[in-house]
């Protein structure tokens, strides 16, 4: 396994309480495939709180997808939802917990909320004559 992955799954509970701040409830098993064996990551999500272990157990939902892919998001160089669309990664089951862990993945390097570029050009023209 990789150590970016492992520390990513070591803070989530750290995190927890910034990112789950809805009403989420529910479990989500993360399969990684690597050299034709396929690694498991079981996240157990309420709101406020996380709770990871390595193993594959039964789940709301299922999250598939190649372990090079997820060392991209894990790291900010790619999108969880992007991949999805491309069909390289997959989600089964209670798609709201994919969709509230996806959360937990930084952003893009140098990427900045598109609500606050619009405020600065909307403050650019407005200071002008």
């Amino acid at each position: 396994m990789s150590e970016p992955i492992d520390r990513f799954f070591d803070r989530l509970p750290a995190h927890a309480a910034m990112v789950l701040r809805g009403p989420v409830q529910g479990t989500l098993r993360i399969d990684l495939d690597v050299d034709h064996r396929t690694e498991h990551w079981l996240v157990t999500m309420t709101p406020g709180a996380v709770a990871v272990t390595r193993e594959s157990a039964e789940a709301d939902a299922v999250w598939k997808c190649e372990l090079d892919l997820f060392a991209d998001l894990v790291s900010g160089r790619s999108q969880s939802i992007a991949a999805v669309l491309r069909n390289e990664a997959t989600v089964s089951g209670e798609v709201s917990l994919f969709l509230a862990f996806r959360r937990f993945f930084p952003e893009a390097p140098g990427a900045r909320d598109p609500r606050t570029v619009g405020r600065e050009a909307l403050d650019g023209e407005c200071d002008r004559p």
